[in-house]
């Protein structure tokens, strides 16, 4: 169990299937379809050498590049920063090369099954990530209205924190079929998941994630609530998500992505960055020992992209920082969607109208972070007066709210990250420094562990991030509002264009925006995946029939389509 408030209905049948983060707005096995040794299919030898450009140098990009590279194709990937997007490894100025923070994704669920796929693929370790109560935490501190309670355990809590971990369960039981909808999602039962999931996204499109708990008899009381939202489940307080809509909950707690998450040992960034030197051993056309890296022009994606815009042929024009212009039969769009409202010039020729208004409506979470340096990991050492830990990883309803303790060994410098929020709780810190973050942090840690002299740990200057202020970005992930279900659909399916007027061709989004799980480095992969089925098929390729991919499948399992008037 690795919640403060338990995640869900409990699993206790070790022999139960894994479950996969493949559903339930589309239940197509992609970890299945990765790695079937046919591969995921192939173009017309005339096509091969053809360039595809490659728009965004995150996770979904780079994954994009390197499956069409293996095709035959030339992917020319445009990056406005760095390779790697919102899997964002830093380290701190002075220190060891080891101790590096993550500023945006840093754990990962099991189910995140495509993802792993890389993962092993460039043969990066992972280990347990310390969430609240999780069984590499040592220890966790709860702290709400000055309060505060030492737990190593759940069992440790207060009565009134198992009271609403039982109302949670409750509530997902009556309100959404928890118990069917995750038997099904094991079982990879597309029918079942199917039919619960349309009759749930018919009844639950107009409702937020709060009034969902409100709807239910097991939450009536406003105090279990209000802990809910302050402490939640997983990785933490979950109240700045009251406002979404509760279809992206249920898609976290039946797929669990909130649980038993593990962190990449020396930084997620290593993931695409190795994918972008990575010499694939099947590959078709380039020769044994190409790579992307080796594709371009000094080993460094192209800058950003200024204009985007289709000239004849229904073809797809691209201006660069530089102000060098390429033209393409294909591109794949995978940055954040508002820059196509603000950084990059676009030709309202791109999309379908009612694309762009999906693009134009998605709605992002902000996010901040602030990491330190430590010594060494000292919040191990015991209290002399109560033999329990000097310090734990803490949640509160302080201006922290989150606070984690990560380290490498008891011998071994360590770091914090004395903060990690979202939404309200993020624009919070926006106008500060991060010496001033760090200031108040510290305050606000020390009236919940008056004993323990952080600051003199420290070994250097504190490193932070507020998503929402980065300039290619604008926030951290996408986060659907009531109502936004049909927004997100023509996001997804986008990539089937055989059902799109030929001169709205040519061009894919793809990427965490797009996906149905944002917020989690799985839909980056998924949607990357779907852009590449989408560019084979628009290049007159085929996938081999033992491994049909999802636009072959597509009919059998198209997310449930909410009727528009």
């Amino acid at each position: 169990m690795t919640s403060t408030v338990p995640n869900a209905v409990q699993h206790t049948d070790e022999q139960q299937p894994p479950i996969t983060m493949f559903g339930p707005d589309f239940p197509y096995a992609y970890d299945d379809f990765l790695a079937h040794p046919a591969g995921l299919g192939q173009i017309p030898a005339t096509e091969h050498g053809a360039e595809v450009a490659v728009i965004g140098g995150g996770l979904s990009g780079i994954v994009a590049a390197y499956e069409l590279m293996k095709m035959g194709l030339k992917p020319v990937v445009y990056e406005a920063d760095q390779i790697g997007g919102r899997l964002r490894t830093v380290g701190f100025e002075g220190c060891e090369p080891s101790l590096t923070a993550e500023m945006g994704a840093m754990r990962f669920p099991p189910s995140s099954t495509a993802l792993q796929h890389y993962i092993d693929l460039v043969d990066l370790e992972t280990r347990p990530f310390p969430n609240p109560l999780a069984e590499a935490t040592p220890s966790t501190v709860v702290d709400l209205k000055g309060e505060s309670h030492y737990a190593e355990t759940p069992d440790d809590l207060p009565q009134v924190y198992r009271d609403v971990a039982a109302a949670w369960n409750a509530c997902l039981e009556e309100g959404a079929d928890f118990s069917d909808m995750n038997r099904a999602m094991r079982e990879r039962d597309v029918p079942r998941i199917r039919e619960i999931w349309s009759q749930l996204v018919e009844k639950l499109d107009n409702q937020t994630f709060y009034g969902f708990l409100c709807d239910s008899e097991a939450f009536r009381s406003f105090r279990h609530r209000e802990i809910f939202g302050q402490v939640g489940f997983g990785t933490g307080g979950w109240d700045t998500d009251f406002p979404n809509s509760i279809l992206e909950i249920l898609r976290v707690v039946y797929s669990e992505a909130d649980d038993h998450h593990r962190g990449i040992v020396g930084g997620s960034q290593q993931l695409p960055l190795r994918l972008w030197e990575r010499e694939p051993q099947k590959i078709v056309h380039w020769p044994y020992g190409t790579s992307l890296s080796s594709l371009h022009e000094g080993g460094a994606p192209r800058p950003a992209v200024t204009r985007l815009y289709r000239t004849a042929g229904n073809a797809i024009t691209v201006t660069d920082a530089n102000g060098d212009i390429r033209t393409y039969r294909a591109a794949i769009f995978t940055a954040q969607s508002w820059m196509l409202l603000s950084k990059i010039d676009c030709d309202d020729e791109l999309f379908p109208i009612d694309h762009w208004t999906a693009i134009e409506r998605t709605h992002y979470m902000e996010s901040s972070k602030l990491f330190v340096p430590v010594d060494r990991p000292f919040w191990l050492d015991k209290d002399e007066q109560t033999g329990r830990d000097v310090m734990s990883m803490t949640l509160t309803d302080r201006m922290t709210r989150g606070t984690y303790l990560l380290d490498d060994g008891p011998d071994r410098p360590a770091v914090i990250c004395l903060s990690y929020t979202w939404c309200d709780d993020s624009l919070k810190w926006l106008p500060l420094s991060a010496s001033e973050r760090m200031e108040v942090m510290l305050k606000s840690l020390g009236e919940i562990y008056p004993k323990v002299d952080i600051r003199k740990h420290i070994i250097g200057n504190p490193v932070t991030v507020s998503w929402e202020n980065e300039p290619y970005f604008m926030g951290a992930f996408k986060a659907n509002l009531p109502g936004h279900y049909r927004y997100q659909r023509r996001l997804f399916t986008h990539f089937m264009q055989d059902r799109l007027p030929a001169g709205k061709r040519g061009i894919f989004l793809a990427g965490d925006d797009i996906s149905w799980t944002a917020g989690w480095a799985e839909g980056a992969v998924q949607t990357a995946v779907n852009a590449v089925w989408g560019v084979m098929h628009h290049f007159g390729g085929a996938t081999d029939p033992a491994n049909p991919g999802p636009g072959d499948v597509y009919d059998e399992i198209a997310p449930v389509e909410l009727p528009e008037d």
